[in-house]
């Protein structure tokens, strides 16, 4: 049986969302009819999410694919002939794929290499 978690709540969600050009007055003006307010202060969604600088994109992206594959880093490992830790590092952004690991990886992942290299 499923326990409740004891997740705090908030009294603010914070919506995102696109409107036609045209309507963006009216869709304002009936908002702050309902007492909500614009907030125009957002910050990047790699800041959000801790990540810094485009060399995180190809250790996300190897991460992605590997999950999508449905393997772990260890059977990741035994089909590439990368060590466990390398991958983590890479996984990580702590260490570069490289053009040799990238094609390892591509082939094993059914992905373009190219993804994996910071070009």
């Amino acid at each position: 049986m499923l326990e409740r978690t004891n997740a705090p709540r908030t009294d603010t969600k914070i919506l995102s969302f696109a409107v036609p050009h045209d309507m963006v007055e009216k869709i304002l003006n009936t908002m702050h009819g309902y007492g909500l307010r614009e907030e125009n202060e957002s910050i990047p969604w790699r800041e959000a999410l801790g990540l810094t600088g485009e060399e995180c994109i190809p250790a996300m992206y190897l991460r992605g694919a590997r999950y999508r594959e449905n393997l772990t880093q260890r059977q990741l490992s035994e089909m590439t002939g990368i060590s466990v830790p390398h991958l983590s590092a890479m996984e990580n952004g702590k260490r570069t794929i490289g053009k040799k690991n990238a094609r390892l990886l591509a082939d094993a992942l059914n992905i373009d290499p190219r993804r994996l290299l910071d070009i």
